[in-house]
């Protein structure tokens, strides 16, 4: 018989093993789906994870997805180290998108210099104040942040669809939920001719060395990981747990509220209901795929939108519902938490008892 017993130290090579492992299993259980779906499962994974990648367009969208992932999760890693679950990146994204556009459309006409950087500070600090919400609850009644971080999205997804159906509905938009489409001022130039890959992505670059630096280098850094890992000895150095609190969530909110710009002044180029298709809920699979590394939700970013190109690819070639995208990073997560099981804890076989010993027993007369 097999059970979990803890390990005296947590296993370092079992969490960089952890991701490729989860990987390999999604994989295979991918395989005995579209098996089961009555597709050649060597033929449904060519089509999900080799054909989009068969043209440089393809790459440049595989990019341009991979973009708010890795920005929205290089933010998130920052409160995970700490301790603060941020899960309503989904929702400060919104809220920078909706700031971000706001800009663009009151600006409508202007052809000024000043109006995406304009709007690229709008939506920064919309999804900060956003996180600042949770923070706020956070600090002051001790609200769980998993609760009000994703309760807010729901209220961010609401307010967007007031404003589209309402005060910034396009009056020629055919009476559709979407605002008016931005003026060449208010969008990233294109980087290549005939892509959607847009200057958005030099802000991803430079988020990327950013984090970098100031998780390999930061003192500040280091206090948030120690206030996660030991909050009594963080008390004790006299590491501030509120200033942790609201760093974590202004940051994550700052980077969702980015990848919101990014967006709608990207490859959307307006305000509509179908701005995201989730990538602030993917960004927190991403970062811990990416084992809350820098360099590591790159490569997770690049997957999870390989997922995203992957869906959309067999859709057409093999007619899958919409479902199967999220049903991959389902299968990814599930995988995932089961392989970090093991960095804490390890098999033990347990030997079965031994049979007790007969006893002969002889009747004297």
């Amino acid at each position: 018989m097999s059970l979990l017993e803890p390990r005296p130290q947590p296993s370092q090579r079992m969490r960089w093993l952890a991701p490729p492992l989860a990987i390999v299993l999604t994989l295979l259980c991918g395989a005995i789906l579209f098996a089961l779906l009555g597709k050649s499962p060597a033929h449904a994974l060519r089509v999900f994870f080799i054909d989009p990648l068969r043209s440089s367009y393809g790459w440049t969208e595989l990019l341009l997805k991979a973009g708010p992932l890795i920005l929205i999760a290089q933010g998130l890693a920052v409160g995970f180290r700490a301790r603060i679950f941020n899960i309503g990146a989904e929702g400060q994204l919104i809220v920078g998108a909706l700031c971000g556009g706001g800009v663009a459309i009151l600006s409508q006409g202007s052809e000024a210099a000043w109006v995406l950087p304009a709007m690229v500070l709008a939506g920064g600090l919309g999804g900060a104040l956003w996180g600042a919400i949770p923070a706020w609850l956070k600090t002051r009644f001790n609200a769980e942040e998993t609760l009000t971080t994703l309760m807010l999205s729901y209220v961010a997804g609401f307010l967007l669809a007031y404003m589209v159906n309402g005060p910034w509905r396009d009056p020629d938009g055919m009476n559709f939920p979407q605002s008016v489409m931005f003026g060449d001022a208010a969008l990233f130039p294109i980087l290549l001719e005939g892509t959607r890959l847009n200057a958005s992505i030099f802000i991803v670059l430079f988020a990327v060395l950013g984090f970098w630096l100031f998780n390999a280098r930061s003192l500040l850094a280091y206090q948030l990981e120690v206030g996660g890992l030991a909050p009594a000895a963080a008390r004790y150095a006299g590491f501030s747990a509120q200033r942790t609190v609201w760093l974590s969530l202004l940051l994550s909110g700052l980077t969702a509220g980015l990848a919101g710009v990014g967006e709608v002044a990207g490859p959307i180029g307006q305000l509509n209901l179908n701005l995201s298709p989730g990538y602030g809920y993917a960004a927190i699979i991403v970062a811990y795929l990416g084992r809350l590394h820098a360099g590591g939700m790159v490569l997770a970013g690049l997957l999870m939108a390989l997922l995203y190109l992957g869906g959309e690819s067999a859709q057409v070639a093999l007619q899958t519902p919409a479902a199967i995208t999220g049903l991959f990073q389902g299968l990814l997560l599930f995988f995932l938490l089961a392989a970090d099981a093991f960095v804490d804890y390890r098999l033990r076989r347990r030997s079965r008892p031994a049979a007790a010993p007969t006893v002969e027993v002889t009747a004297h007369a």
